[in-house]
């Protein structure tokens, strides 16, 4: 499927941002732009389902991949996702060849309990309000929690109808370098994950004082997190 695609900037590196389930490129708002100012075209689509993307029949992993190979210039300088669009990601990469890849807090492993949680929140996104998300997320700019209302608006419940049961994605080492990086609250990137994925090859960081959405948490610890990366 060909997906939907946002790009800012005209610089001569190429950036690819992938959000994660039930959100959409809106989710890099404030990212882009500071991605520009570092010389970058970025480009961010929205995964089928979400945001400006169609719905579709089927919903997998492997078919979301298979939608970022088929829509996203190859090649590309940077590739950053997060959570979900790590996941996505991992099973891309290979289809994408960029120079560099940076997984934001990557959800890699589900089990028993996150995948209940999952499908209840989906739901959940349909009747939500923006003084709901700004209690849950309470570092969040206005405009952060706006952009995640409008979100929960246009995707497709059905994304998730895939996930019935424990699953994992960490892969067994990086295609090109890179780098994990971890919420600082070490839930879905805990120590001994950490240690694995050091082994295999992968660097590994994480960004203090954050939870799940650490470019929204504070966007000038995602970045600071990401010298020598950019």
């Amino acid at each position: 499927m060909k997906l939907a695609l946002h790009e800012v900037g005209d610089g001569d590196k190429v950036a690819l941002l992938v959000h994660s389930i039930m959100s959409s490129a809106d989710t890099w708002s404030r990212v882009a732009p500071r991605l520009v100012e570092h010389g970058y075209r970025v480009v961010m689509p929205d995964l089928r389902g979400h945001g400006d993307s169609p719905h579709a029949e089927e919903y997998t992993p492997q078919l979301f991949a298979a939608d970022l190979v088929e829509s996203l210039p190859t090649g590309a300088d940077l590739v950053i996702g997060h959570s979900f669009g790590a996941s996505v990601l991992t099973l891309a990469v290979a289809g994408l060849r960029p120079a560099r890849v940076v997984y934001s807090d990557p959800a890699w492993r589900f089990n028993d309990k996150s995948v209940a949680e999952i499908k209840e929140f989906a739901q959940f996104t349909k009747a939500t309000t923006a003084e709901q998300i700004q209690q849950m997320f309470p570092r969040w700019t206005p405009e952060d929690v706006a952009a995640e209302l409008a979100g929960y608006a246009r995707w497709d419940t059905r994304a998730v109808d895939w996930l019935d049961a424990a699953v994992e994605y960490v892969p067994e080492r990086p295609l090109v370098p890179s780098l994990v990086q971890g919420a600082g609250d070490h839930h879905l990137v805990p120590d001994d994950l950490a240690e694995r994925l050091r082994a295999s090859g992968f660097e590994v960081r994480h960004v203090p004082d954050t939870g799940h959405c650490i470019h929204r948490d504070d966007v000038a610890g995602f970045l600071q997190s990401l010298d020598g990366w950019l």
